[in-house]
């Protein structure tokens, strides 16, 4: 697990975040086109808010498309969370190795990315909070 460092406009996002939502993040990660909160799971409800208000709220505000997801202390769980809404996924934990399994070639490509670039930053994610050696998709 790497030890998580926030500069000035992380933690600016998160008090927006705080402030819209009355829900603290436990992370925030930027990205170029959208932005990632992270929240403990009884407060996934309360981030979104009634009819996904307060993501259409910080939509707005940073001009960015916002995703939530909740936080798990199971590896496997928390993946599965971070690569929704993809579904039908066998997500398994062998040897250090964090394996996402799925007959359809499409939906790997669009896990992997252009370049693996979809699935580094995926695993970049998962590393901040687990110890693991490689995420393969297979």
């Amino acid at each position: 697990m790497a030890r998580i460092k926030l500069d000035m406009e992380h933690i600016k996002y998160m008090t927006l975040f705080e402030k819209i939502t009355r829900v603290q993040p436990k992370d925030c990660i930027l990205n170029k086109n959208s932005t990632l909160f992270i929240v403990e799971s009884e407060n996934l409800g309360k981030a979104i808010g009634k009819k996904a208000k307060n993501i259409k709220i910080l939509e707005k505000k940073l001009n960015k498309k916002i995703k939530i997801i909740k936080f798990d202390k199971d590896i496997i769980q928390f993946t599965g969370n971070l690569i929704y809404p993809f579904r039908n996924l066998d997500i398994t934990y062998e040897n250090d190795d964090i394996i996402i399994s799925s007959s359809d070639t499409k939906t790997k490509g669009l896990l992997i990315g252009r370049n693996s670039q979809n699935l580094t930053r995926i695993e970049s994610i998962i590393k901040r909070y687990f110890k693991f050696n490689k995420l393969k998709v297979i």
